[in-house]
């Protein structure tokens, strides 16, 4: 290369590397090198986040350059910062710390790199550094002095292999209490958790901001934060709290430490949605509510056709920050496979909206949007499985013309979705589900024990399968899944923990049963569902006055009903149960 040309030019150089790299590697070379690499990922993002750009990784290194002094110690106190929650969640022994120098000087620029003095001070000064700290030279330090709010130790001046003059030294001090990067949120305290932490990585997924001017995209919104959730809970790493129980924070002004210590997780990954024409912007960070740091933060501005690519994006970029032994066959698992057509996606989002509502005008809208989802796309499973629960649906809700007919439907809509993708765990456990309403026992238990053995950590899928364990006539394989699936959503609805008092009541443990139904009660007071459990475990439990209690807040919710009636829509095999059931009904006064 002749003089003229190379390119010179004056830069804020950024060096980094690990201290005690070659231990690291020879104690585990393996886990090592998939560290360093998931760390120099998070390097790489806090960078280009500062405007930085990465111009060298060669082994344990990490070289950058920067327009502005001011940028790359934003980004070196930021590295620093997220690194160190990382750390704080691996053994003493395995954590990887990098030492950070940063100078301002002349670089010559070639292709992809820079070169120089500039750098080589750099370099230098990452030497002096302590693990977990940043080294500035006098250069930055005369830069930035009043910009940031840090402190500055000066360490005096030393000598440094290859340059003529010894370098003044200053120390960045970036204790968490003295200059978050970010404000830190309240910390969370394990001794306040409403339930113990788990032992894998907990997240809790909020429900997205929708920032959009139309109220309407408000399901769009919602379903992005459902589609991450649905994609973690997938993961066998991670334990994933369900959307019942996120989304009860929903339009309320919550604090992190809350949401941590209610729902017992350590992670919560909060966010917002703008959608405009065919563009989406999606902002999300994930902040580690034991520490106060954010973990990461993002900002997405895509074509919406790209929003499958991005939720999925979003969830490994999860995964892979809090579980470091991610490995690329755990891909296809996490994501799994739906529609790649966006106006099917964008109306099945809208129609599980609907449908959560539980009403007679919701439901028959979703089964308009399901059955145009179809339209669109015949090959999208989770829309015939979805379009089952609606005419499950109508039969709860007295809207069926024929119980015999819409179950049937039921059941052809729930076979069309496992034949589209087997793999597929919300397609079994509603199967399942559907068949024992046919009394179709022994189907109904296969696909019950397939949907959780797909997806052991969706609490949606739990219930469903452990239902119809329960309604099969194996309550005691029942009662642990559901209370997992309570776990994993401690918002659970009403359904949850009547099915519980049912299980109990099964096994002839009463007291417990009781126990359930009033929390049922108390989940749902205008739903007679759960007054009904209470009044049977009362009576078996001994407890008449309470059970004569709970038979008059049926009667006031529903002045016609009737015991034959009910015991005709339960679809339990054990008709001994069912005949149980009846008598301790009619004992708390019901007819």
């Amino acid at each position: 290369m002749t003089t003229k040309e190379l390119k010179r030019k004056l830069a804020a150089i950024l060096s980094a590397d690990v201290k005690g790299y070659s231990r690291l590697m020879g104690e585990d070379e393996e886990w090592t090198l998939r560290t360093l690499n998931a760390y120099k990922e998070v390097m790489g993002s806090l960078i280009q986040q500062h405007q930085g750009r990465v111009v060298g990784t060669e082994g344990d290194r990490v070289l950058a350059e920067f327009a502005s002094v001011v940028d790359a110690v934003q980004s070196s106190v930021e590295i620093q910062q997220v690194l160190r929650a990382k750390n704080a969640m691996l053994p003493e022994n395995r954590r990887m710390e990098f030492r950070i120098g940063i100078n301002v000087g002349d670089v010559i620029e070639e292709e992809d790199t820079i070169y120089g003095d500039g750098v080589n001070i750099a370099v230098r000064l990452e030497g002096l550094a302590e693990a977990g700290g940043i080294c500035i030279s006098e250069s930055a330090y005369q830069q930035i002095e009043n910009k940031l709010p840090l402190r500055y130790d000066y360490l005096g001046e030393h000598e440094v292999k290859n340059i003529a003059k010894p370098v003044r030294v200053y120390k960045a001090q970036i204790e968490p209490e003295v200059v978050p990067s970010r404000p830190p949120v309240e910390v969370a305290s394990k001794e306040k958790m409403a339930f113990p932490l788990p032992d894998r990585p907990s997240i809790a997924v909020l429900p997205f901001v929708n920032m959009s001017r139309d109220p309407e995209q408000e399901y769009f919104s919602d379903g992005i934060a459902e589609e991450i959730i649905t994609a973690l809970s997938k993961s066998p790493y991670l334990f994933v709290i369900a959307r019942q129980s996120t989304f009860a924070y929903k339009g309320k002004p919550v604090k992190i430490k809350q949401v941590s210590e209610e729902l017992g997780v350590r992670y919560v990954l909060e966010g917002s949605v703008r959608r405009s024409g065919e563009k989406v912007r999606i902002t999300a960070q994930l902040i580690d509510a034991m520490t106060g740091y954010h973990l990461w933060a993002e900002r997405y501005d895509r074509d919406l056709k790209e929003i499958f690519a991005l939720q999925d994006e979003i969830a490994l970029k999860i995964l892979k920050t809090v579980h470091e032994k991610l490995q690329p066959a755990d891909h296809a698992r996490v994501l799994g496979r739906g529609t790649r057509n966006l106006e099917a996606f964008l109306k099945a989002m809208e129609a599980r909206e609907h449908f959560y509502r539980v009403t007679e005008e919701d439901n028959a809208l979703a089964r308009k949007l399901y059955e145009e989802v179809i339209a669109l796309d015949p090959d999208y499973a989770f829309a015939y499985a979805g379009l089952g629960w609606i005419h499950l649906a109508d039969i709860w809700l007295d809207t069926s013309k024929s119980t015999k007919e819409s179950l049937g439907r039921a059941i052809e809509l729930g076979q069309r979705a496992v034949v589209l993708y087997e793999s597929e765990a919300f397609g079994h456990a509603s199967l399942g589900y559907f068949y024992t309403f046919a009394r179709q026992f022994d189907k109904a238990v296969a696909h019950a024990e397939r949907g959780f053995a797909l997806d052991p950590n969706s609490s949606g899928i739990l219930h469903h399968s452990a239902a119809t364990l329960a309604y099969s006539g194996r309550p005691e394989e029942a009662i642990p899944l559901l209370h997992k699936a309570i776990r994993l959503n401690p918002f659970a609805p009403a359904l949850f923990f009547f099915t519980l008092s049912t299980a109990y009541r099964m096994v002839d443990r009463f007291d417990e049963a009781v126990e359930q139904a009033k929390k049922a009660v108390e989940r749902e007071p205008k739903n007679q569902f759960p007054y009904l459990a209470l009044a049977s475990a009362c009576i078996l439990a001994g407890q008449e006055a309470e059970a004569r209690a709970a038979a008059t807040e049926v009667l006031k919710i529903n002045p016609t009903f009737s015991v034959e009636q009910h015991a005709r829509t339960r679809p339990y095999r054990d008709r001994s149960f069912i005949d149980r059931t009846i008598d301790a009904l009619r004992k708390a006064g019901l007819k």
